[in-house]
């Protein structure tokens, strides 16, 4: 019997056969079938399939017929033969062909769309021999010589391109002067035109660079009356400004001149001599005369800030100008387009720190907030500028947000203290912060930046008008700066609130030694200050500049900052100072100054004997002082060996200290040195 279930699979099974049976002839490539007797499916009649590379070549020979025409192959149906090996010949030829006169077809186009165009081929020629560093004087001459025959005549129509402003370039800077002054004839007309062209500034500015007196002066007279066109040009604005640089005072103010009102641009020679200043210009004058000159200096000064063309002195020196006479709301609109990252390109000159300041100064949160943002990236390279340390002063005297200074300035600061503490002009911020507004660190031009004010913004104080900056000091007040100088005698003033003790009015919230002590605990710099002291006692001890910010960290700072903050610290330091101290000394035959010893090395000596002279511990530190512990660690008994040369200042400062223990102590050593003339006492006067 048969089962149920394989009745369905043979019913399956033919009706397959009887489709497949119903479409006779039909066939499918993709799978071979197999035939009863289970033999394996020939190949389809009338293909014959070659047997190897050789025989599908010769086959392809014998298709392809004598024209060149091809024909096609009965082994590939769908695929065309071609006769390639000789049509790729001539395709290579005619490709070759094709690019010779493309080539000669670009050389025509730019014959004929530049001139000078062979002769720019030339002087590039020559160009690439002349700027060589090896080339000998005689050739180079005369291969400028030759060159600059070639261009006689057409220099103003060949400076614009690049190649030609190059060439004239490297002409000018190694040419005779009578070369240069035939060169310098030539372009005169047409200065004002290149001044503005991309390429040929660059020859204009090398030209103003070897100009002599007389063709500077011509050179700033055709100016007059373009000044402020070109100053609101981005190309122009660079020869006006390299004028400038160049130019002395009297040709300075003259070019000043036009941007106060349009009788200064259309008349030349009318400001009395001694009134460089536009505030004394205007001392006397109508009013109406000063309302007229600040809306011209409005119209003028307005699209170069726009524009962001801040770069440049004579821009800063206007803007100086503008900002001593201008009224409340205009200096207001100016302090808001500055703050940011166009003040930030204005500090690094002389009186763009000055408008700086006055940003800070006079400017409220929001806009400090902005300018110091401004400077993040840039803070190291502001401290180590002559005048862009200046604003990093200011920016600690009065932000009182140092949540927002320590972030973006101290933790900037900190990847580079030691080259800071060793910078003449990096050291400024830290000797600032710990010891403000000192005359011993920082210059009266300095100190005067830092209190300068507006008049206009300048709120009067409860006891009377602020103080001005020109104003002098009264008889009281050079008293006391004579006994506050920084390093002869320290007393309470050195913490007083800088804006306070200069009649500016409450333009902090916070008081300046509450600022200070945040400033230096919140980011933790106060530690890692001291912890930079401590890796590099001898090398700051040595330096010229360094020995100011090691004294100061030792001793304390102004107010005795550094013992709230870091007392711990300031110990190890001071024995760090004594470690080195106690080194052997070295032969000055054998070691170089960097290797003396501290109490022979000029600036050492005198700093390590500031520190005993100053050696004191305030009212509630648990401390030795620095004196006792240098004698204790180096001078105990051994006071003989180091009572010669620059070390005797060391030694007998002892005499002299502020540590009266210490004092009686040493005395008893040094007593019969001096006796027996082995020790002479110097003076208490600092060294």
């Amino acid at each position: 019997m048969v089962s149920e279930g394989s009745e369905p699979s043979k019913k399956r099974k033919s009706n397959l056969g009887d489709k497949e049976g119903s479409k006779p002839g039909k066939k499918f490539p993709s799978k071979k079938r197999k035939s009863d007797s289970g033999d394996k499916e020939g190949p389809k009649p009338g293909k014959e399939f070659p047997k190897n590379r050789k025989e599908i070549k010769a086959k392809r020979h014998s298709n392809t017929e004598d024209d060149g025409k091809s024909v096609v192959d009965s082994s590939k149906p769908f695929k065309r033969q071609f006769n390639n090996k000789p049509a790729h010949d001539k395709k290579l030829k005619d490709a070759k062909l094709d690019h010779r006169k493309w080539k000669e077809l670009t050389e025509n186009r730019k014959r004929k769309r530049k001139p000078y165009y062979d002769l720019q081929k030339e002087l590039v020629a020559s160009w690439e021999k002349m700027r060589q560093r090896n080339i000998k004087i005689e050739e180079r001459s005369k291969l400028i010589s030759e060159t600059m025959n070639k261009m006689k005549g057409k220099i103003p129509d060949i400076t614009g391109s690049h190649i030609s402003s190059r060439v004239l370039q490297t002409c000018i800077k190694y040419c005779q002067p009578a070369e240069r002054d035939s060169v310098y004839q030539e372009l005169r007309p047409h200065f004002l035109k290149l001044a503005r062209n991309t390429y040929a500034v660059h020859l204009v500015t090398k030209m103003l660079d070897h100009a002599n007196k007389e063709q500077l002066q011509e050179i700033i007279s055709s100016l007059h009356g373009h000044v402020v066109a070109f100053l609101r040009h981005p190309v122009g604005s660079a020869v006006v400004e390299h004028v400038f640089k160049l130019a002395n005072e009297t040709q300075k103010q003259e070019l000043l001149s036009e941007m106060y009102s349009a009788e200064f641009r259309i008349f030349k020679g009318i400001i009395p001599k001694g009134k460089g200043r536009l505030v004394d210009l205007l001392s006397g004058e109508h009013p109406s005369k000063k309302s007229a000159v600040l809306e011209h200096m409005t119209l003028a000064l307005q699209p170069i800030l726009e524009k962001g063309i801040v770069d440049h002195s004579i821009v800063h020196r206007a803007l100086l100008e503008y900002m001593c006479i201008a009224n409340k709301s205009s200096v207001t609109d100016i302090i808001q387009q500055l703050s940011g990252s166009l003040l930030v390109r204005m500090i690094h000159t002389r009186d763009g720190s000055k408008v700086g300041a006055l940003c800070i100064i006079h400017s409220g949160a929001k806009e400090r907030k902005k300018i110091v943002k401004g400077m993040k990236g840039h803070v190291v390279k502001i401290a180590h500028d002559e005048y862009g340390c200046v604003i990093l002063m200011c920016v600690l005297n009065f932000v009182d947000d140092t949540s927002l200074v320590s972030k973006f300035i101290f933790r900037e600061l900190e990847k580079d203290l030691k080259e800071l503490a060793l910078d003449k002009y990096g050291r400024r911020p830290l000797l600032h912060l710990l010891c403000p507004n000192v005359p011993r660190y920082f210059s009266a031009d300095v100190l005067e930046t830092l209190r300068s004010t507006i008049s206009s913004l300048t709120t009067c104080t409860q006891d009377g008008p602020p103080q001005s900056a020109d104003d002098e000091p009264s008889e009281s007040q050079k008293a006391s700066s004579e006994t506050d100088i920084r390093g002869l005698k320290r007393d309470e003033k050195d913490e007083e609130n800088p804006e306070e003790s200069e009649g500016l009015g409450k333009i902090s919230k916070k008081d300046f030694s509450t600022r200070r002590i945040e400033l230096l605990t919140k980011s933790g710099f106060a530690q890692k200050l001291t912890e930079m002291c401590m890796q590099n006692v001898g090398e700051l001890l040595r330096s010229q500049y360094g020995k100011d910010i090691i004294f100061e960290v030792a001793n304390g700072g102004a107010g005795d900052i550094m013992w709230q903050v870091a007392a711990d610290s300031l110990t190890a330091l001071h024995r760090a100072i004594a470690d080195v101290g106690a080194l052997p000394q070295l032969n000055n035959e054998e070691g170089s100054q960097n290797e003396e010893h501290i109490f022979v090395q000029y600036h050492s000596s005198r700093t390590v004997r500031k520190l005993i002279l100053e050696s004191h511990v305030p009212d509630g530190v648990n401390a030795p002082s620095f004196a006792a512990i240098l004698w204790d660690v180096v001078l105990k008994g051994k006071c003989k060996m180091w009572a010669q040369g620059h070390s005797e200042k060391v030694v007998s400062a002892f005499l002299d200290c502020s540590d009266l223990e210490m004092k009686n102590m040493a005395s008893s050593e040094l007593q019969p040195l001096i006796d027996a003339g082995l020790l002479k006492i110097a003076s208490a006067k600092h060294v």
